[in-house]
């Protein structure tokens, strides 16, 4: 799966979500409606501590989460 074909999304239990896909002048964030431009290092420095975090038994990043990575459909959604 190449960057353009994927969306990676941050999921909490409380309903917050955000969501983080790539088109054709870079990377974006969506956050609850919100639309932000975002540089490559900048989604990693998002995306990397939830990870980390989640990985360490008894350390939780922003209570509990899920982190879902998805193939756009062909709708480019």
């Amino acid at each position: 799966m190449k960057n353009n074909e994927c969306i990676i999304q941050i999921i909490s239990k409380k309903g917050w979500k955000q969501s983080y896909k790539r088109d054709k002048k870079g990377w974006i964030q969506i956050t609850n409606g919100v639309v932000r431009r975002m540089t490559a290092e900048q989604v990693l420095s998002h995306i990397l501590p939830p990870l980390a975090a989640g990985n360490k038994r008894g350390i939780r990043y922003k209570g509990s989460f899920r982190l879902v990575v998805k193939k756009r459909g062909k709708t480019g959604v």
